[in-house]
């Protein structure tokens, strides 16, 4: 079984090392999509979603909603906030039953990036 909680925040970044608009400041509201997978506890549930929504708010959301992101990364693409959310919330959300699954940050409601924890 998949649980998913969807976030918004609202950033603004800019591109230093990309040549085109996206290299001046400029914002938007992101949409993050957490995905854990993992089998019912004895309680009938995967996670809880009360402690899955604030482990979220409390080390992402909550780190980037009405920030720069370029104080918190040097290139902040949509791959490399993937990235970094997927490593901050990797150890948290893994318990007894359950893991992280997948980070999808979305810019737009149509350019959005999937991370699954590999490496490329």
């Amino acid at each position: 079984m998949i649980c998913i909680k969807e976030f918004e925040f609202d950033a603004a970044h800019y591109l230093p090392n990309y040549h085109g608009k996206c290299e001046h400041l400029h914002g938007h509201t992101y949409k993050l999509v957490v995905k854990v997978e993992g089998h019912p506890d004895q309680e009938g549930m995967v996670l809880d979603f009360v402690q899955f929504k604030h482990t979220v708010k409390d080390l992402v959301v909550d780190q980037l909603d009405h920030h720069c992101l370029n104080d918190i990364l040097p290139q902040p693409s949509a791959e490399n906030i993937a990235v970094w959310v997927w490593n901050k919330l990797k150890e948290p959300l893994t318990g007894a039953n359950y893991a992280l699954y997948e980070v999808q940050v979305w810019e737009t409601k149509t350019s959005g990036i999937v991370y699954r924890g590999e490496s490329c």
